[in-house]
């Protein structure tokens, strides 16, 4: 069992939201990660999907956005992103995922030997940045929504098995300072973070960093040329 990632696919079955309006690098992208997909993802796979999956505002409209996973292989994790505004209560969400597909809120999740868990986190102020007090709440809870997921995952481990965490916005700022996100992710000796939301940032295009130990992987999808990338075994 291999573990990929890829992010932001923002799915608009019903075209109200066609993505190429961003430019060239997202015409028919979906036919992109299908093909790319279907050349290296098994059966055995599992893929993390860390949010930003449909543009759709309903349930309804997202099952059917969901059944582009129905035709590729692998098992599916998915989070929700700051654009998943039909992703309410987890129960709802859990009863419209497509068979193999599996989603990620104050839960953790074991499959063979690797545990995966996660939350949607929250903008990193900037050096000198100070957040408005909606956003520092939305902060505060987040973090607290990590560790809360972070420890369901310490239960499941056993020995020596990695986690994997999912985060849809990045857990650091853009010059990569620590902050409480990163704080916890290391004390929970996580293996590798996989994270999206930025699209053609400058300051923070490196796919891959590593930091306390942790490989830190930007999977948004126009940001790897919508190839799903291979996270287990990645040696930086």
């Amino acid at each position: 069992m291999r573990v990929f990632a890829i992010s932001d696919l923002h799915i608009s079955s019903n075209q109200e939201k066609p993505m190429d309006i961003f430019g060239d690098n997202w015409k028919d992208h979906l036919l992109k990660i299908e093909k790319n997909w279907l050349s290296k993802i098994l059966p055995d796979d599992v893929v993390l999907i860390p949010g930003d999956i449909s543009w759709a505002k309903s349930l309804e409209d997202a099952k059917i956005d969901l059944m582009f996973f129905d035709k590729l292989p692998g098992k599916k994790i998915i989070i929700k992103g700051n654009h998943d505004y039909w992703w309410n209560s987890y129960a709802k969400v859990k009863s419209i995922l497509p068979s193999g597909m599996f989603a990620i809120q104050n839960n953790a999740i074991k499959i063979e030997n690797k545990i995966f868990c996660g939350t949607r986190g929250w903008q990193v102020p900037e050096v000198g940045e100070k957040l408005s007090e909606n956003d520092e709440k939305i902060l505060k809870r987040e973090e607290i929504r990590l560790e809360l997921s972070l420890s369901k995952a310490a239960k499941l481990r056993e020995q020596e098995e990695k986690i994997f965490v999912l985060m849809h916005y990045p857990p650091f700022n853009s010059i990569r300072q620590s902050s409480k996100f990163t704080s916890l992710l290391k004390k929970y000796e996580v293996y590798a973070v996989v994270y999206g939301h930025l699209h053609g940032t400058v300051s923070l295009t490196n796919q891959v960093i590593k930091k306390d130990e942790i490989s830190y992987f930007l999977v948004s999808t126009d940001m790897i040329n919508h190839d799903p990338v291979l996270i287990d075994n990645c040696l930086l």
